[in-house]
């Protein structure tokens, strides 16, 4: 009986953790960060993904077209 629970806990955080962005993936860019000039397709979606940068020179994706 346990392993059942344990394995409907691994499913669910599965199922949760595909339909989920990833790290460093948001929606929108905010106000302060700036665009750079990289595109790429994301293999796994199919999605054209920009790469944005914050102050502190970390790496945010944005879905082109938003």
């Amino acid at each position: 009986m346990f392993a059942l629970v344990v394995l409907a806990i691994l499913a669910v955080f599965a199922i949760v953790s595909l339909s989920t962005r990833r790290h460093g993936e948001t929606t929108r860019p905010d106000p302060t960060w700036r665009s750079t000039d990289e595109v790429f397709k994301d293999p796994s979606t199919g999605r054209t993904m920009r790469v944005w940068l914050d102050a502190k020179d970390e790496r945010h994706y944005v879905p082109e077209g938003r």
